[in-house]
């Protein structure tokens, strides 16, 4: 919903991931949730490569937004990152829009470019264009 006030609101129209995108995340035990009793506020769906975690999708429902749950769900990553002895989580996202890079920046991740930037998230960057999707970084948190 939010999406469609940005300067990307094709977003809001995309295809939601098949439940089977989660399922391996699930088993893994990388799939954090935040809710409220039967009410579900948000998500955190990430993947573990040798690099780190790769956090795939954060998403919290519009009216739960600026209440503490993404960043709630980003820190539920990172500790399961250093419970892993992982060296960092990983991201891709719209650098521009205030909730996507700005907010990762807040939250300590660092704009990923040039020789930072390994083979497997430059491989992340070229699907994402491929698919349309504009203006995006890859970001590092490093735990």
């Amino acid at each position: 919903m939010a999406f469609r006030g940005s300067v990307q609101p094709d977003i809001a129209h995309d295809d939601v991931s098949p439940a089977w995108f989660y399922r391996p995340m699930q088993r893994a035990g990388l799939l954090w949730v935040a809710d409220a009793g039967d009410q579900l506020f948000g998500f955190a769906a990430s993947a573990e490569f040798e690099d780190g975690l790769h956090l795939w999708e954060l998403a919290v429902r519009h009216e739960a937004q600026g209440r503490g749950t993404g960043a709630a769900l980003v820190a539920a990553v990172a500790d399961e990152g250093r419970r892993r002895s992982l060296a960092a989580i990983t991201l891709t996202t719209f650098r521009a829009i205030p909730w996507n890079a700005p907010f990762y920046a807040r939250l300590g991740f660092i704009e990923l470019s040039g020789a930072a930037l390994n083979a497997r998230l430059a491989a992340v960057l070229k699907r994402e264009a491929r698919r349309g999707l504009t203006d995006r970084c890859a970001m590092r948190l490093v735990l």
